[in-house]
């Protein structure tokens, strides 16, 4: 062997090497902590003349998850978090003074995530189950609920966890609070550590 196909083959196996070792960083097995903070928002499910996008209201959100990942490419997520939106349309409609879509609630549940084990860009979507307590309202054309108390939601994930170790989360999350008839959510960025006890 040549000294020139020598070099090809020890950059090859070190490219191997290197290829491999990030690999087995981005395989999340194990426990960790997901902390996430972004834009909260809520909105109406029912169809409005003007649009659900006239009774939007914003916030803020953040969310803590205990993380544990039983394979490479799905992990349990129990989850604690807060949402707190305002109504900031109702001065503008004069005809409609009283409209307003808001939630100032704790989350709480669980919910599993299906990842594509890729290093620096994975894919994932997330299914769960929680409870929201707190108050809401629900006040359109169609729709007048002001509540306080208890109530079930259902969360979906669709995001992308990205870096070698895909310990940075870049997402986009909803609860959908059937009795309600509204939905938050959030655009939110989160970090991913790891939990060694």
């Amino acid at each position: 062997m040549n000294k020139k196909s020598n070099n090809y083959c020890t950059a090859a196996a070190l490219f191997f090497t290197l290829f491999c070792s990030m690999q087995l960083l981005s395989q999340k097995q194990g426990r960790f902590l997901d902390v996430s903070i972004g834009l909260g928002i809520t909105a109406p499910m029912d169809e409005s003349e003007t649009g659900n996008e006239d009774f939007i209201s914003t916030g803020f959100y953040a969310q803590g998850e205990y993380v544990m990942g039983l394979k490479t490419w799905f992990s349990l997520r129990p989850y604690a978090g807060l949402i707190l939106t305002s109504d900031r349309n109702s001065s503008e409609y004069a005809d409609a003074p009283n409209y307003e879509v808001t939630s100032n609630a704790f989350l709480l549940g669980g919910k599993a995530r299906l990842v594509a084990p890729i290093p620096w860009v994975a894919p994932y979507v997330e299914l769960g189950v929680g409870l929201s307590a707190g108050s809401f309202k629900t006040l359109t054309p169609f729709t007048t609920l002001d509540k306080k108390g208890v109530f079930v939601h259902i969360p979906v994930t669709l995001g992308v966890a990205l870096g070698p170790q895909n310990n940075v989360d870049l997402e986009f999350t909803y609860y959908f609070h059937p009795a309600l008839e509204q939905f938050s959510g959030a655009a939110a960025v989160g970090l991913t550590i790891p939990v060694n006890w």
